[in-house]
């Protein structure tokens, strides 16, 4: 039985800044596209953030459930009606789709990301 799903899609990167490309708020650079691998909800890649990118904060609502992993940098995450996340090197969160947030960029600041 097939699945659909490519059984042999891999896809690495090494952190690159002058790789990354723009995206809604700073650049990303991709690691797994969305829809690569015949996977449309599931992407991976690195977020390029500075305060200068994003002088305030950013009312954003995930369009995916999305894991991010803190490389370099300090945000702030206040999710509405519930928690404050002080995210800075070595910092993790998982935030489900639809969750709307305020983030505030404090440092320039790189972010692994999973969409799932």
């Amino acid at each position: 039985m097939s699945t659909g799903i490519e059984p042999d899609y891999v896809t690495s990167a090494q952190l690159d800044g002058e790789a990354a490309e723009p995206f809604e708020v700073g650049t990303v650079q991709w690691i797994r596209r969305p829809g690569e691998g015949d996977r449309a909800e599931l992407a991976a890649g690195y977020w390029f953030i500075s305060p200068e990118q994003a002088p305030g904060a950013m009312e954003v609502t995930g369009h995916a459930d999305e894991t991010i992993h803190i490389l370099q940098g300090h945000v702030t995450v206040e999710i509405t009606g519930g928690a404050t996340l002080d995210l800075r090197a070595g910092a993790s969160a998982s935030i489900n789709r639809g969750v709307t947030a305020l983030w505030t960029v404090h440092e320039p600041t790189i972010e692994f990301f999973v969409y799932s």
